[in-house]
């Protein structure tokens, strides 16, 4: 099934469930939140896309997009006096882009198709239960090794598998790469595998570095600003 979505092409890939923090100063982007707010856009809903290389992109420059991205679904607004607006959004589903509307006007807008799930193998659906116990067990040991001293709490029952590894994903810092393999991965399983996969490997960098995850600006990440 395809939709129109206004689409907000970010530095970052955004996971179902995620929490994404914006702040809203370009023109465009304040039309698209007032667009949002008033119903003009239906749901409430809009598509963040990451972009491959740099951190802006244009619609003669839509190559530079990821060709799966996922809906962010706008939860609270801010507006301040001169018009910038703090927008709290969380993920929601997984789209792949079509196409861009060349002609859409002041955002971008695309064709995308929703992603859904695909049954896992029947030799993998068996060890569910498995996969979901060792990338927790590799979540803890990043937590350990990340020295993370809040508590975590999983927001999902133990029969439930499908958001499992995107919620441990969005609890600890992973590169846009791996993050974009994340969210393009469409059987649970496999989903559990990398994230178990990546977060071994990142709990044993930090363990031999004996480092702890600086924050994102330390990088160079630019906020999500637009």
């Amino acid at each position: 099934m395809t939709s129109t979505l206004p689409l907000f092409p970010l530095g970052t890939v955004l996971l179902p469930g995620a929490s994404l923090p914006l702040h809203i100063f370009e023109p465009r982007y304040r039309q698209l939140t007032v667009d949002l707010v008033t119903g003009a856009v239906p749901d409430r809903s809009f598509g963040v896309v990451s972009i491959k290389q740099g951190w802006e992109v244009g619609a003669e420059n839509v190559q530079a997009l990821q060709a799966v991205g996922c809906s962010a679904v706008l939860q609270d607004t801010h507006r301040f006096p001169d018009g910038r607006f703090d927008l709290a959004t969380v993920g929601g589903s997984r789209f792949r882009l079509l196409e861009v509307e060349e002609n859409a006007a002041p955002y971008l807008v695309g064709k995308v198709e929703w992603l859904p799930d695909t049954p896992s193998p029947p030799e993998l659906e068996s060890v569910l239960p498995l996969l979901a116990a060792s990338a927790q067990a590799a979540h803890a040991r990043y937590r350990e090794a990340a020295r993370f001293e809040r508590e975590w709490f999983p927001e999902h029952s133990p029969e439930m598998f499908d958001d499992l590894a995107y919620r441990l994903a969005s609890d600890c810092l992973m590169t846009m790469e791996d993050r974009q393999r994340l969210l393009e991965e469409t059987v649970e399983a496999r989903r559990l595998r990398l994230v178990r996969k990546v977060l071994h490997r990142e709990a044993g960098l930090l363990a031999a570095l004996r480092a702890v995850p600086a924050p994102l600006s330390e990088f160079g990440h630019p906020p999500n600003r637009n």
